[in-house]
């Protein structure tokens, strides 16, 4: 049997695949941190759920479909590491050459960190 916080995480990925932000929403305790490393980079943080249900809803105009799958997942009691892999269809051309249509495929980790049963804490490493 799966533990809270892997039930939890499950919850998420699933909204998220679905494009269903308030039901990512629902899995966030209300200080919510997100952070996204690309290439080792900070690229985004947001601080609040206001403000990543803002940033959720704007991500979504990229994609005409995305997919997380979960590949492995480690648990520790400060935190859950996931190892992802993760593939979009471009609803748009990006500035670094792709186009509408293509698609992106990454394999990424995220950790979550918890308060009070939910995610108080989301990395994104890609």
């Amino acid at each position: 049997m799966e533990s809270p916080k892997i039930a939890l995480i499950h919850q998420y990925i699933t909204a998220y695949n679905s494009f269903d932000t308030e039901g990512m929403c629902a899995c966030l305790h209300p200080e919510i941190r997100f952070e996204n490393w690309s290439g080792g980079e900070l690229t985004l943080v947001t601080e609040g759920l206001d403000a990543f249900r803002a940033q959720a809803e704007s991500a979504r105009q990229y994609f005409t479909s995305r997919r997380q799958v979960l590949t492995q997942i480690e648990e520790s009691a400060a935190e859950v590491r996931v190892s992802i892999a993760y593939t979009a269809t471009l609803a748009q051309s990006l500035p670094n050459g792709m186009s509408a249509g293509d698609i992106l495929s990454l394999q990424g980790t995220s950790i979550f960190q918890f308060r009070e049963g939910l995610i108080v804490g989301l990395s994104d490493h890609s």
